[in-house]
């Protein structure tokens, strides 16, 4: 199958509002086929943290928004108790059109990207990280984790703790802008899975609070 990636799409000197109208038109990768349009990050363009998930839900994908389904608010709410404004992030995803398998009444089903989707959607994430230019970024979940850091990334040995931006691993190492730290968690859709929520939302937030006290000079 052809993907030619989304190098091809990306808007040569973008505006929040050209990339917007720019991935509608992305053919990067099979999935704008079964999407209903392409889903842009969202915040301000001086944003000191950017929020980086997998990919658009099925409420996203309808709306044309970010993070506008139940993990979304449960991520708002997680950055108001970790001490940051939510209006005040941007956030985003590593792949931009949703991928999903089958339904279960009206509701679409939730299917991971791959690593080809991933690398396809690389330039979109270059161009808001140089566009954005973010101090930090905190990762949600293991698609985006893997997206920077390579296959060999793991949520677990990772959360909760300040990394580098990678230097040669990822199709969004490349961008010529580098924030100063990452800080990966999980995602909070897996919150909303977990069958010891409350314990799993702490911890996100106690997550999410180390890239609060980094933007506040704590560490």
């Amino acid at each position: 199958m052809e993907r030619p990636g989304a190098r091809w799409w990306v808007p040569e000197r973008p505006t929040l509002d050209t990339l917007r109208a720019a991935v509608d038109e992305c053919q990067g990768c099979e999935l704008y086929l079964e999407a209903t349009q392409g889903v842009m990050g969202d915040g301000p363009e001086d944003a000191e943290l950017m929020v980086v998930g997998e990919q658009p839900g099925d409420h996203e994908d309808r709306e044309g928004e970010p993070f506008v389904g139940p993990a979304g608010k449960l991520l708002d709410r997680a950055l108001a108790d970790a001490g940051l404004d939510p209006t005040a992030v941007f956030r985003t995803n590593v792949v931009k059109h949703f991928r999903f398998s089958g339904t279960r009444g009206r509701q679409r089903i939730h299917q991971s990207p791959n690593r080809v989707h991933v690398a396809a959607c690389g330039p979109w994430l270059v161009a808001e990280l140089e566009l954005v230019r973010p101090t930090g970024v905190v990762l949600l979940g293991g698609t985006a984790g893997k997206a920077l850091y390579g296959p060999s990334f793991r949520v677990g040995e990772a959360r909760g703790r300040r990394q580098d931006w990678p230097s040669d691993i990822g199709g969004a190492a490349h961008s010529a802008y580098v924030p100063e730290w990452v800080v990966p968690t999980v995602h909070p859709s897996a919150v909303l899975r977990s069958r010891d929520r409350d314990e799993d939302y702490d911890l996100l937030v106690r997550d999410i609070r180390v890239a609060a006290d980094a933007l506040a000079g704590h560490c």
